[in-house]
């Protein structure tokens, strides 16, 4: 608790080298439901929202141009075939902004991989960087949430916000599934 207390009582020291170390460690593949609610733990609900929000979209553009540019042509020629990225480009092509938002809205989809598969569609980056900003806000604000209130919980207090945090997870994961049963 010494380092969360230290954390908190110096937030302006570690903002950027928090945001910096979520980029990096999005870049390379390594999820951040870790960071994200610890960012809730020193930043608090709101700020932590923010800098992982920011520090994400950030990674999942560096893996997105990583894709792009250094990874498209042994990918496309190992998977190009592949029906899921033929599905997943055709759905880029017909509604972009849209597509990335559906994605990024549930937060049970692969963010890591979905950066990557990004890279190698049609999309434009400013519109994918847009649409990824917007769409990971419900998840990563419930991840934080969860930070939050699990260290409240820890400490003794009230453990309805952690459950209700918990709760706003699963609605969010269980909506792409709510949405797939309506359309069929």
């Amino acid at each position: 608790m010494f380092l969360v207390e230290y954390l908190q009582k110096n937030q302006c020291c570690v903002i950027i080298p928090f945001i910096v170390t979520y980029t990096i460690l999005t870049v390379i593949g390594i999820p951040g439901t870790l960071l994200t609610v610890a960012g809730g733990i020193v930043f608090g609900i709101w700020w932590g929202t923010l800098w992982s929000v920011i520090g994400a979209t950030l990674g999942a553009l560096g893996a997105f141009w990583t894709a792009r540019y250094l990874l498209r042509d042994y990918i496309k020629h190992k998977f190009g075939k592949h029906k899921a990225l033929t599905k997943f480009n055709q759905a880029v092509k017909d509604k972009p902004i849209a597509f990335v938002l559906a994605v990024r809205f549930a937060p049970i989809s692969p963010f890591n991989v979905v950066n990557f598969l990004f890279g190698l569609t049609p999309v434009n980056w400013f519109s994918y960087t847009i649409a990824t900003f917007f769409g990971i806000i419900p998840g990563t604000l419930a991840y934080t949430w969860l930070g939050t209130s699990g260290i409240e919980a820890l400490e003794g207090g009230d453990r309805i916000p952690f459950f209700l945090a918990l709760g706003l997870l699963t609605l969010l994961s269980l909506i792409p599934l709510w949405y797939k049963h309506q359309k069929s």
